[in-house]
């Protein structure tokens, strides 16, 4: 089983930046998108970046501008800038990716940003 692992988040201030790594522990369906989501507490998962295998993107209002999504194939990782952050970023980061079995989702990483 495949399995996903995020890292880069942590504590930042407003207008900060931070870079978030998401690693495959094994091979990924390089032909399918990958993206990221974000869950704060209280909300609903949402979509904040996608990536398809041709490296097209696509992003929400709410982050348009600000964060960039790209991939490395060869090392099965995506990754996504975040700049600019605002308080209102804060919340648990989730990539997904496609595998022989199926959707995987990692674990999710928390990025705080303070006002």
């Amino acid at each position: 089983q495949v399995q996903l692992v995020e890292s880069g988040g942590g504590l930042v201030q407003a207008g900060g930046s931070l870079r978030l790594s998401c690693a495959a522990s094994g091979s990924i369906l390089s032909i399918k998108p990958m993206a990221w989501y974000r869950q704060a507490p209280g909300k609903q998962r949402e979509l904040v970046a996608v990536i398809t295998s041709a490296g097209s993107t696509n992003y929400p209002d709410s982050v348009k501008g600000r964060f960039a999504i790209s991939r490395d194939n060869a090392k099965n990782t995506v990754y996504l800038q975040m700049n600019s952050l605002k308080p209102e970023d804060t919340a648990v980061y989730y990539c997904n990716a496609w595998t022989y079995q199926g959707s995987v989702w990692g674990q999710g990483t928390l990025v705080t940003v303070s006002s």
